[in-house]
């Protein structure tokens, strides 16, 4: 096999692609695109063996531009220059289509380069991006493109690419080679929506399996499982990953879920991000329990030290006590919603002096014409509370914290509603 099957079997028409049902397809936009040969400026997102270069492949061939591809990682302003001089040239009359990959890496300067050759529409710009593009590409850039969100493709569809590979790898020998079923849905399983990855791993069990004495060749359970041996798990300590990753731990145990909170968090230590996971779940113990249970705080704290002191592979153990305590927890965001609503009015308003009573004043200044602080001291009356103003005069009437309907925060506003209907506060 002289080239990698991935690029034996790379699609020429938009119906070969597997996948990307929701962008291509009959009525679909891409679809549309590919039959009007009128290409725009697009950028593509999507993790890695999901159909984007073949894509733009693909359109590039059916708008008959001539085709220049660049990789963001090493590619530099001259480079694109070199393309773009192009269009004075033959190949370039009918126009030139760039395919830019990872565009992320490319700096602010490098991406505002590329506008000057595309706003005279001789340039046409196809950019991929493993990251979102709305976080890594240049706004001016954005809002001259229209983005197509490619997803990891189902081991259903991954299949039927490696079927159509197992008929072109059938050419390479000269007896009968065959596939079971469970073989080609396990590779297809492993690769976690790549269908290069996946590929890969059928041209591998090829080489694996042995032939009988007739010369036949099967692709068993048995050699995918030793091609396939790990799974092609997708994380990016800077990227997408790592943020779906996270917002889906904190959102499993808001939702008081254990076991997807331990799916999530398991996912995290596969990846050996011992740092984010230990800074998540301090994270939600404040933001998501809260008040609900204050001891879920330094009970995290103590788990999360654990596992820094602990390392890997055993700081799973506090780790896994932590993530299943939150998730079972009562949960209050109340403490903090009351902080962003008063810093929400900080930032928007002017909330007025410190009320006189409460500032850090000792003696009256000639000019004073209120004398004396008139500070209350609580402790010094019944029950350690005593009534007095302690929000500025322009908002002194403002509500920012409401009791929780948890039993802990229930129990306090019992409390203190009996406290203050005693003083006449209420």
């Amino acid at each position: 096999m002289s080239k990698p099957l991935a690029d034996r079997l790379r699609p020429e028409t938009l119906d070969e692609v597997v996948g990307q049902s929701h962008i291509i397809g009959e009525g679909k936009v891409l679809t549309g695109i590919a039959r009007s040969g009128n290409v725009p400026n697009m950028i593509f997102y999507g993790p890695s063996g999901t159909g984007k270069t073949t894509v733009a492949n693909i359109l590039a061939k059916v708008s008959g531009k001539a085709l220049y591809k660049l990789n963001a990682t090493t590619a530099s302003v001259g480079d694109i220059r070199d393309v773009c001089a192009q269009t004075e040239t033959f190949e370039g009359q009918n126009g030139i289509l760039l395919y830019l990959d990872e565009i992320q890496n490319f700096n602010k300067k490098q991406q505002q380069s590329l506008l000057e050759y595309t706003e005279n529409g001789k340039i046409t710009l196809i950019a991929s991006t493993t990251e979102n593009p709305y976080f890594y590409v240049y706004n001016a850039v954005l809002s001259r493109s229209v983005v197509f969100e490619f997803k990891p493709v189902a081991a259903r569809d991954i299949v039927k690419a490696l079927k159509r590979g197992l008929e072109l790898v059938k050419e390479d020998f000269s007896g009968a080679i065959s596939a079971d079923d469970d073989a080609l849905l396990h590779i297809a399983e492993k690769a976690c929506g790549d269908v290069r990855k996946a590929l890969n791993s059928l041209e591998l069990a090829v080489i694996y399996a042995k032939p009988d004495a007739d010369g036949h060749m099967i692709i068993d359970m048995n050699s995918a499982e030793q091609c396939t041996q790990k799974k092609a798990f997708r994380y990016d300590k800077s990227g997408d990953s790592q943020y779906d990753v996270m917002s889906a731990l904190q959102k499993s145990i808001r939702g008081s879920d254990p076991d997807a909170a331990v799916h999530y968090l398991a996912r995290l230590i596969a990846a050996e991000d011992l740092q984010t996971a230990c800074r998540r779940l301090m994270v939600i113990a404040a933001e998501d329990v809260g008040l609900a249970y204050p001891m879920a705080i330094p009970i995290v704290k103590a788990c999360v030290d654990s596992a820094l002191m602990l390392g890997l592979p055993e700081a799973r153990i506090p780790l896994g006590d932590a993530a299943v305590l939150l998730a079972t927890a009562p949960k209050s965001n109340s403490a903090h919603i009351a902080l962003d609503m008063a810093l929400a009015d900080i930032e928007k308003m002017d909330t007025g002096e410190i009320p006189r009573q409460l500032q850090n004043k000792h003696y009256d200044g000639e000019g004073d014409v209120a004398k004396g602080q008139n500070y209350l001291y609580p402790h010094d009356f019944p029950n350690h509370y005593v009534k007095q103003q302690y929000l500025p005069d322009k908002i002194k009437d403002k509500k920012y914290y409401e009791y929780g309907p948890n039993k802990n925060e229930q129990a306090a506003k019992e409390y203190w509603d009996k406290i203050k209907k005693q003083t006449g506060d209420r």
